[in-house]
């Protein structure tokens, strides 16, 4: 199994880049284009996943999906979160159902 240094790498490189001119820094760039931007960038490359699925080409799908991660990785250190907030809610879940787990944040 892989560790998640690289994801950690590279959330610390997003943070660092958020002082960063937006004419140098891609990051700094989505960043400074705010939440709406982010979730815009979010959102076409979750279609291009798809899509790469529905191809059923590994390669694409893989390259799809580091480019998704890497972009909700953005939206994260907008909102002050990082990758361990995420791991920390996975490991939260582990070994609950999917059904128990969503209907327990159904509210009232």
């Amino acid at each position: 199994m892989k560790d998640l240094t690289i994801i950690r790498r590279l959330a610390e490189t997003i943070e660092s880049r958020k002082s960063f001119n937006s004419d140098s820094s891609y990051v700094a760039k989505l960043l400074c284009g705010g939440r709406d931007e982010i979730l815009k960038k979010i959102a076409e490359e979750a279609a291009e996943v798809l899509l790469a699925s529905k191809d059923g080409d590994k390669l694409h799908i893989t390259r799809e999906t580091a480019d998704l991660w890497f972009h909700c990785l953005i939206l994260l250190a907008h909102h002050g979160l990082g990758p361990d907030d995420v791991l920390d809610e996975l490991e939260r879940r582990e070994g609950i159902s999917g059904i128990d787990e969503k209907a327990s944040r159904k509210i009232g």
